[in-house]
């Protein structure tokens, strides 16, 4: 949201970036006046601007933001309430579609009273990721994830019409078509900006810190890239939505300490296990949680997002990070433009959001970790933070049984096969948790170990090869070093019937700044150019065949015939709201 305060402490400024002006509200110059701040915590850094800029003696008063500045004193234990006003909102659909059905019917309202319905409006950019409908109905056969694409248009449809109304009548507001990802891989890759900015009033452009609220309790991934962002409840979502603060305390924030460097197999899940059993030891409900230390550069940017997804899991409010030359560099990965790129690393530098190990802020309490002494382990039985490590599972296992569980172990054959299985073998299932998006190559670890699965005989096949019914939801659109592809995925499950059911997210390769699509090769067709949709919902395909949003699998579902039935997608409806009841009113609002 642009400035909106009337700046009594003169703090807004100007920084030149690629040769243009942008204004901005100086940290600087409101150290000058209250107090320095240079060992603040970066979250608390990014309320301190907030509340700079929506300073307007009512919600938001100097002595708000002085409370701020002395944080470093009293460390959050002055129990102080403030007015925080997050830059965007992210809703999954679920929650968000009733948000869009109130913005319609306050429409509604105003039509009936004459007045212009086009006035009701979200006061802040939304982004609606349609990703919570997805649903396992085909599984355990190659073509899985295509039918269950073509039925997940078939059985929302009538939802997809009404949020895609929504995206072109009204302004602020942008839906993420089906197929595209989760709604928290979405934010981090395309829609997160680290810095954001907008024109003001005046007509000039004015930068500030990427925040934002969501509908999700792992909206916390954002803060991996530097975005401050958490899940709230859909109320608080919608008020924040149209332009109303978000009333907290003052937080504590518990600095954790990463010196040294994981050891070579250990990923970032471990990692996470491990500072997630560490964290809840501690106690951080409804604290920030902020990583720094000498080992924080030799974390890759999704490493931080993984341990930042985890928040919830380990009860703080976030887990937060500054922002440095990873973070530039997933920017760039992630095709961000290089005007946005500089602009975040001037910013960053200009404000003190930019990580320098020379200086460690002052902490309500911390924690320290040496990265060299995290273990392979397992999460479980139950909760995740019993964190077991890899040489102890057996031990574990076998005391749950007896004592938790109080059952003998049993095992039973397989039938028509030369092996049995029984109580503690590892299977799979299914792998859909969001923590698993973040890095493709982690799923090949999770449930047996990667050499575990890549034996065999009898007992490879206890792991998998004949485990009808498994199913993989993967998903991540990055490619490149160290990033898996579709076919080497498929290549290492499908010979033992691992199907992905779903890929929430086709894979791309990262897109330059001046690409306006990926390109991507439609299996069995020969090699086309597919636009991925931007996210700017007021875009109107010139045929329904070239409807934005497809994924680029389910497009070709409708010439395929299934079970001997013809099931016809919906790519060729014209995706406008009239089906979902939307008044013809709201439509020509847009024509």
């Amino acid at each position: 949201m642009t400035a909106i305060g009337q700046d009594t402490l003169g703090t807004r400024d100007t920084l030149k970036v690629g040769g243009k002006d942008i204004a901005y509200y100086s940290l600087k110059k409101a150290a000058a006046k209250l107090g320095d701040v240079s060992r603040l915590p970066f979250s608390m850094k990014v309320l301190l601007e907030n509340l700079l800029r929506f300073e307007d003696g009512v919600t938001v008063t100097t002595d708000d933001i002085q409370a701020i500045v002395d944080w470093q004193n009293d460390k959050g234990k002055a129990e102080r309430e403030i007015q925080y006003r997050p830059a965007r909102v992210l809703m999954q659909d679920f929650t968000g579609v009733p948000c869009v059905v109130d913005l319609a019917a306050m429409r509604d309202a105003m039509t009936a009273l004459g007045a212009d319905a086009g006035k009701i409006n979200p006061q802040v950019p939304v982004h609606l990721v349609i990703d919570h409908s997805v649903m396992v109905d085909e599984f355990g056969t190659p073509k899985a994830f295509e039918q269950n694409v073509e039925i997940e248009y078939q059985r929302n449809m009538e939802r997809y019409d009404f949020l895609k109304w929504g995206s072109k009548s009204l302004a602020n507001f942008y839906a993420v078509p089906p197929g595209t990802g989760i709604c928290h891989q979405v934010n981090l890759e395309n829609i997160a900006q680290a810095v954001w900015s907008s024109e003001g009033p005046d007509g000039v452009t004015v930068a500030y810190p990427d925040t934002c609220v969501g509908t999700d309790s792992h909206t916390t991934m954002i803060n991996g890239l530097g975005v401050l962002g958490w899940g709230v409840g859909g109320i608080e979502a919608e008020a924040a939505m149209l332009g109303q603060p978000v009333s907290m305390l003052i937080p504590e924030v518990v600095g954790f300490r990463f010196t040294g460097e994981l050891k070579e197999g250990v990923t970032a899940t471990d990692l996470v296990l491990t500072c997630t059993q560490m964290l809840r030891a501690r106690g951080v409900v409804g604290r920030f949680v902020e990583y720094f230390g000498p080992g924080l550069a030799t974390l890759s940017l999704a490493d931080r997002a993984t341990l930042a997804n985890m928040a919830p899991e380990y009860g703080a409010t976030c887990g937060f990070f500054g922002i440095d030359d990873k973070t530039l560099d997933y920017m760039r990965l992630t095709g961000r433009t290089e005007e946005n790129i500089a602009l975040v690393e001037a910013y960053a530098k200009e404000q003190g959001f930019w990580i320098d190990p020379s200086v460690e802020p002052v902490f309500t309490d911390t924690l320290e970790l040496d990265l060299g002494t995290v273990v392979p382990s397992l999460a479980g039985p139950k909760r995740p933070q019993d964190r077991v490590s890899l040489p102890e599972v057996d031990d574990v296992f076998n005391a749950d049984m007896e004592k938790v569980y109080k059952k003998a172990q049993a095992r039973v054959p397989v039938e028509g096969k030369d092996f049995d299985i029984g109580d503690g073998d590892v299977t799979i299932a299914a792998i859909t948790s969001c923590n698993q998006h973040l890095e493709p190559r982690r799923p090949g670890r999770r449930g047996p170990r990667r050499q575990e699965g890549e034996r065999t005989g009898p007992e490879a096949q206890a792991l998998g090869q004949d485990l009808a019914g498994a199913r993989l939801a993967g998903g991540h659109r990055l490619s490149g070093k160290g990033r898996a592809s579709v076919a080497s995925r498929r290549r290492w499950l499908q010979p033992r019937r691992l199907w992905l059911h779903h890929l929430h997210r086709q894979f791309r390769p990262a897109g330059r700044a001046d690409q306006q699509g990926d390109q991507r090769k439609r299996p069995g067709r020969r090699r086309r150019h597919l636009r991925q949709p931007q996210f700017r919902g007021p875009r109107v395909a010139r045929r329904a065949r070239q409807l934005p949003g497809l994924a680029a699998a389910g497009r070709r579902l409708c010439a395929e015939g299934h079970g001997g039935r013809r099931l016809h997608h919906h790519a060729d409806r014209d995706w406008q709201g009239r089906s979902a009841g939307v008044p013809e009113g709201h439509l020509a609002d847009q024509r």
